[in-house]
């Protein structure tokens, strides 16, 4: 059974869902994702391979759920958010290496300060990978192709690449000049075991846009002197003319470019010194950006390398954006442009039929639930709360849900605020559930009733006591003159019940209870051909009952 009282605004987000399983968010890389065993049978028996693999990479992780109510937790979405607006906001005033400082800081991380070089290689190649899949996901970007160099470039390369197949891509490494050393040759190993193919320069497509959705350019980085020498330089210009062939064709350029660290062939300082060089359209740089980032002008720029410690942050001065949650990248520079009228997902779901359904919505609702509890998704008791006033005048809001039985949803307000208000004069609501990451939603229409007095005081005072004092403080919907009134009140009403005695509930908070006529259920589906089960009350010989019905997309 949920706590749904535990349920609470202010939680992190608990479990990891590396939304990885359908590939629709993100690599967010934040939190353990839950156990199989957590999450319906009827879910996973239909669940298709892609999905099953990403909880199953990390099952031997806790299962145990927890919810927080600490603000100063962090590693939610919402943190990342935030921390990713204030990186973005920050962009001009990120610090930059010369070649001599990179240099530099290696040989202090790889001497006084103990790292090795596998160790470095290992985070750099998991940062690259993590950025990749924070942009380009596997279902559209799922063919990539490693271009591997024979330094330390090439080994983030490799590493890359073998992350990148367990993350639920299809690599392929071009490593042409391979280090004779056990670390590369380990490298070298680990992939041959994972069957990832490797690719001569001769077995290359001509076209690589036909057989790649994202080549990573692992040549050369910082340490880089000189003119690229066979066969790399050819190598480039092949990136190069791939660039330029998708400009003058007008379309998108495919395949995307990743470098790591530096474009190959650009000047570590300078950049792209001629303009003909390699254009990449997401540069990922390591331990802190060289100064030839400042001249990078595609989309997407990540930082990565989670291991500058503070005496190097000191004595060069470095200015960096803190990295949000547990990831391993952190996006920096400007926001790229986004045509909204392309922004589209291209839903893999299990498909959603009439007989896997239960005949009670609300015993079907517990059970998507559940599911979207046990995939770790924040606040999966948010809901879209629909209301309209007596004159039709609609609003919306989000609200938690607080309870469902077989009476109905209940949520708690404020008696005074504007969606009391219009439930007073019409009494009749929607709800809306939108689970982004398992591609579901819930649609629920009905009338609505205050529940008992006994009711919402029982749930009042199961609530953290700072939530009890801000429920007296805010007159909701009513203009405030400003921030400073409430946190005047709250502190005077956190003195006043400093004593730990019962906080009492105001006569105008109390919760609703949402009875349902009709619920949908939307799954969505690949070519936008989505599933929606619609559940209606109908009356047969005298008896209400639930009808199910499919709905066109």
């Amino acid at each position: 059974m949920t706590a749904w009282s535990s349920i609470r605004r202010t939680m992190p987000c608990l479990l990891n869902f590396t939304t990885f399983c359908n590939t629709t968010t993100t690599t967010n890389f934040l939190f353990p994702t839950p156990p199989l065993s957590n999450l319906s049978p009827s879910f996973l028996s239909t669940q298709p391979s892609s999905h099953l693999s990403v909880f199953l990479s990390s099952s031997s992780r806790s299962s145990t759920l927890r919810f927080f109510s600490s603000s100063k937790l962090s590693g939610g979405m919402g943190d990342r958010a935030v921390s990713s607006l204030d990186n973005l906001q920050m962009s001009d005033k990120i610090s930059y290496l010369t070649q001599k400082d990179a240099a530099e800081i290696d040989e202090i991380l790889m001497g006084p300060l103990g790292f090795s070089v596998d160790q470095l290689m290992e985070l750099a190649g998991l940062s690259v990978a993590a950025s990749i899949a924070e942009v380009y996901r596997s279902n559209d970007y799922g063919r990539v192709l490693a271009l591997c160099g024979p330094g330390n470039n090439g080994g983030d390369g490799l590493v890359a690449a073998r992350h990148l197949y367990h993350f639920g891509y299809k690599p392929f490494v071009c490593y042409p000049k391979r280090t004779p050393k056990p670390l590369y040759a380990g490298l070298v190993t680990q992939l041959e075991s994972l069957e990832i193919p490797f690719l001569s320069v001769e077995d290359l497509p001509q076209d690589l846009s036909k057989d790649f959705d994202i080549i990573v350019d692992a040549m050369f980085g910082f340490s880089f002197h000189g003119k690229p020498r066979p066969p790399f330089d050819g190598v480039i210009q092949r990136l190069v003319s791939l660039h330029s062939h998708a400009q003058a064709q007008s379309r998108r350029i495919s395949p995307v470019i990743v470098s790591v660290d530096i474009p190959s062939g650009w000047h570590v300082e300078e950049g792209d010194l001629d303009g003909q060089g390699i254009k990449p359209d997401m540069l990922v740089s390591l331990t802190a950006p060289k100064l030839c980032a400042k001249k990078f002008c595609g989309p997407h720029h990540f930082l990565g390398g989670r291991f500058v410690p503070p005496s190097i942050v000191k004595k060069y001065k470095l200015n960096l954006p803190p990295y949000p949650g547990t990831s391993m990248c952190v996006r920096i520079g400007k926001p790229p442009s986004v045509d909204i009228s392309a922004l589209r997902e291209n839903y893999l779901s299990p498909e959603f039929l009439e007989d896997q359904v239960l005949p009670d919505p609300i015993d079907q609702f517990r059970r998507w639930f559940d599911d979207a509890v046990a995939a770790g998704l924040r606040e999966p008791n948010a809901m879209a709360l629909s209301t309209a006033d007596k004159g039709g005048k609609l609003s919306s809001r989000m609200v938690l849900l607080k309870g469902v039985d077989e009476h109905g949803f209940v949520w708690y307000t404020n008696y005074e605020s504007q969606k009391a208000r219009e439930l007073s004069e019409n009494p009749r609501a929607s709800l809306l559930f939108y689970w982004n990451e398992l591609n579901r939603q819930v649609r629920i229409e009905g009338t609505v009733q205050k529940v008992s007095e006994e009711e919402s005081e029982q749930y009042f005072h199961s609530r953290p006591r700072g939530s009890q004092i801000g429920a007296i403080v805010s007159k909701q919907s009513t203009v405030v003159p400003g921030r400073h009134v409430l946190h005047e009140e709250y502190k005077a009403l956190e003195a006043k019940f400093s004593d730990g005695k019962l906080i009492p509930k105001p006569e105008n908070w109390g919760g609703y209870r949402l009875k349902p006529t009709v619920v949908e259920f939307w799954q969505g589906q690949q070519s936008r051909l989505h599933d929606r089960l619609q559940y209606s009350l109908i009356e047969i010989e005298g008896k209400q009952a639930w009808h199910i019905v499919r709905l066109a997309p």
